[in-house]
């Protein structure tokens, strides 16, 4: 791609939760790599570590004037929470140094489509906005379910390869230009979490049989019967499981299961993870994150969905892609858990998601080559970029 001739900005504003921050800063290091000037917007409660922002030399980090602390999530639950926090926001973000002096240099400012009092701000300031997606499409009913938008174009962390019939009927009409130029993390270089990761888990892993252990990473407990069940890689990261500091946190019989037939860490460098020869599945929670990581590595999937639009995922594994399976009911107990691996890691049916998956890997990785679909349409973003 063609680098840009002079360093314009670009202002990233990711939503406070970490499934939305990793897939913006991979995209921050895609357009960096590309010549612009990135900044990215934080608020205090989910400011990084020093040592964190040392992953991405060259950014900028501005942490905005807070008038909403994080407390007011669990009073206040999650939907409100982000109304109110848009509507504070706004102030502190034109109040913020580097809009006041020269807005000339800022190419765009681009938002998670949750932090949408970013678009009312680029009006003021005169810079143009693209709205950011990260999850997967349905299919769109415009008359019910399209609203005007105010962004300047749509940035969706897809792959043409894997939606392509949502993609199309979005592109005819939302009315602004579309990028699909997923999956980030295969655009961006490695790595893109702000957040600390226990590498320690490869090195269990590298002890491991070839596809002989489950990685699980729903963040809930699940009941697990040692004599019956495979070697697993379990993340649970704390904020989950109030009180939870480690294996020692756990009941006494889950951490003998631990100690005899799997590993638990709090944070997982997921994408090599995935990658390694011993894993053979994925119980997860269906985050879009996690659905395309799995599928970048050819990882057939157990999913376990919670809200939003992880249920929606589930049912592209499923049922579209058939790369997995959905377990049902709101409690999993020790019987289902053991159905489900077997079904995944021994039966044919599991074999053939496998080989489904790996089929899908390919087309992933040749959508981010020269002349792939998502490679080119980073291409023509960037461009678009250069002309704003």
């Amino acid at each position: 791609m063609e680098k840009i001739e002079a360093k314009r900005r670009i202002v990233l504003v990711p939503l406070p939760a970490q499934g939305h921050v990793t897939p913006m800063m991979q995209l921050g290091k895609a357009l960096y790599s590309e010549g612009f000037s990135i900044i990215v917007v934080e608020r205090h409660f989910n400011q990084v570590s020093s040592s964190s922002y040392q992953k991405f030399p060259g950014f900028q980090f501005i942490t905005l004037k807070e008038s909403l602390p994080e407390s007011e999530l669990e009073r206040l639950g999650g939907m409100e929470f982000m109304i109110k926090l848009n509507k504070t926001s706004e102030t502190s973000f034109k109040d913020s140094q580097f809009l006041i002096p020269t807005t000339s240099d800022i190419a765009c400012i681009i938002y998670d489509e949750f932090m949408f009092f970013s678009g009312a701000v680029a009006k003021d300031t005169q810079c143009a906005t693209n709205c950011v997606s990260c999850c997967i499409l349905s299919k769109l009913n415009a008359d019910e379910f399209l609203v005007d938008m105010e962004a300047s174009a749509v940035i969706i962390n897809a792959v043409s390869c894997l939606e392509s019939s949502s993609l199309s009927l979005m592109e005819q009409n939302i009315g602004i230009p579309i990028y699909h130029i997923g999956p980030l993390h295969m655009i961006a270089s490695q790595p893109s979490s702000l957040l600390e990761e226990d590498r320690s888990s490869i090195e269990w892993l590298n002890k491991q049989k070839p596809r002989s252990v489950i990685y699980v990473s729903v963040g809930t407990v699940v009941q697990m019967e040692p004599k019956e069940q495979p070697a697993f890689l379990w993340v649970i990261r704390p904020v989950l499981i109030p009180g939870f500091n480690g294996i020692e946190s756990l009941p006494e019989e889950v951490s003998k299961m631990v100690l005899e037939r799997g590993y638990i860490v709090k944070r997982a460098p997921q994408i090599e993870v995935l990658g390694h020869h011993a894993v053979g599945g994925f119980w997860s929670h269906c985050g879009w994150n996690s659905i395309l990581e799995s599928i970048a590595q050819g990882v057939p999937l157990i999913c376990k969905p919670f809200h939003g639009e992880q249920k929606l995922n589930a049912m592209y594994v499923e049922s579209v892609w058939r790369i997995g399976f959905l377990v049902e009911g709101s409690e999993v107990d020790r019987g289902e858990v053991e159905r489900a691996v077997k079904r995944l890691i021994v039966d044919e049916e599991g074999a053939m998601m496998q080989e489904r998956a790996l089929v899908l890997k390919e087309k992933l990785k040749a959508s981010v080559k020269s002349g792939g679909t998502s490679y080119n349409s980073l291409d023509k973003l960037v461009k678009n970029l250069k002309t704003m």
